[in-house]
């Protein structure tokens, strides 16, 4: 049998009209995720609009004016397996003016798939989405010229375009990532989950053989133990006190020396539990109850941390953010900051310089902060926050900005980006 490999969240991006949702149907046509009737309304809406096949990329286009446009606005989330691994994916808009809706889909992606056209090559907005991914700490990036069936399947065209990706990256110290690079046709299934005799001149894997390979980040135990406290289980008539949260890094065992943030009080792991059952040990991504040898003053929103590399204390912090509201931000109110279970006001500070969307380099401006601007800024919270670097701590180096008058998400930003 082969060996499960996990749940890999990835997500696509690139340019509009490169062929994003249409290949996330073929991924899901040619693994056999589809049910019957989900082929069938595909069958009657081709029939409807005349098309002499199905449009694959309506799977993931349910929005009406995306049916009507022809584009992807909003991020639509898929779900399919292999025998090999379970998939996330995440389709996201290729438009400039989306581009907070690609920082929501990369926010969670273990992966990229980046589709570039083979007729038009890299784009403006492909550079844009590369280095957006790369900022949200998107490790492995998957170049698939799409459309290769437009460009005569011809291998030179194919090594321009890595040509040119690779001059663009070699330029780029700051992204540090992995990247493949294969030429594909997702309208015709060519190495997508099936090879095709007219790429027989590309020796690497196909797309799929490619996903159910690439390494999910969440799955580093070796890391520092993070866990953000969800709930205090305080059942009434029982002399019992848990803490209830889901492990975001590393792992924690019985008799592990822990501290709690933000007190810096130490004490042991008397017990661990997943729901009735008792667990000596438990590693990231689940869900625990842990008790304590010690009574400990413990709420909703601290953070269960190993002694050897605690968090670090901290009112004011350096971050990157990507503001989300069609409102610009107004430095004279306050917003609030969740950060994993955390939550606190917070006043933003100096805006020390704007990611130029066009040319990917950091300016000076002292302009407006706007939708889908993504700034370097000082923030000053009202209680200590986990000073957790983004590069290192995923789940806590990142947190969200809520509107407290409206509850609407402002921006997103990431800890020790500045």
């Amino acid at each position: 049998m082969a060996r499960d490999l996990g749940v890999l969240r990835f997500l696509t991006c690139g340019s509009v009209d490169d062929g994003k949702s249409t290949l996330i149907g073929r991924l899901l046509y040619d693994t056999k995720a589809l049910l019957t009737d989900t082929l069938a309304t595909l069958e009657r809406n081709a029939q409807r609009r005349g098309l002499s096949a199905v449009d694959l990329s309506l799977l993931t286009d349910g929005l009406v004016a995306e049916r009507e446009q022809g584009i992807t606005i909003d991020v639509a989330y898929r779900y399919f397996a292999t025998a090999r691994r379970k998939f996330i994916i995440a389709d996201s808009p290729g438009h400039v003016q989306y581009t907070r809706n690609m920082v929501t889909a990369a926010s969670t992606a273990d992966a990229a798939v980046l589709l570039v056209d083979a007729r038009k090559g890299i784009l403006a907005q492909t550079r844009r989405h590369a280095t957006i991914a790369g900022l949200l700490g998107v490790r492995h990036l998957i170049v698939a010229v799409n459309k290769m069936d437009l460009a005569q399947f011809a291998q030179a065209r194919f090594e321009e375009i890595v040509g040119e990706f690779r001059a663009w990256l070699e330029k780029q110290p700051a992204l540090h990532v992995q990247v493949d690079y294969l030429p594909l046709s997702a309208l015709e299934g060519s190495n997508v989950v099936d090879r095709d005799p007219r790429l027989a001149w590309f020796h690497g894997p196909t797309l799929i053989e490619l996903l159910e390979q690439a390494p999910a980040q969440e799955a580093d135990v070796g890391a520092p133990l993070r866990l953000p406290v969800q709930w205090v289980c305080r059942p009434s008539q029982a002399d019992f006190r848990g803490y209830a949260g889901r492990i975001e890094s590393g792992s924690v065992a019985v008799g592990d020396a822990i501290v709690v943030f933000p007190s810096g009080r130490r004490t042991h792991v008397q017990g661990i539990g997943i729901g009735t059952q008792p667990r000596e040990r438990a590693i990231v991504g689940e869900s625990v109850m842990i008790t304590l040898a010690d009574d400990v003053d413990i709420s909703r929103g601290d953070i269960l941390a190993g002694v050897e590399d605690a968090p670090c204390t901290s009112q004011r912090i350096e971050a990157r953010v990507c503001w989300l509201n069609q409102r610009p931000l107004d430095a004279r109110r306050e917003y609030l900051l969740r950060q994993a279970t955390r939550e606190t006001r917070v006043r933003i500070g100096a805006t020390r310089a704007r990611l130029d969307i066009e040319t990917l380099q950091w300016r000076e401006d002292g302009a407006a902060v706007e939708a889908n601007d993504i700034v370097r800024m000082d923030l000053q919270t009202q209680n200590p926050l986990a000073d957790d670097p983004y590069g290192r701590f995923r789940a806590t180096g990142s947190f969200i900005l809520v509107d407290p008058a409206s509850n609407e998400t402002v921006a997103a930003g990431m800890i020790g980006q500045g």
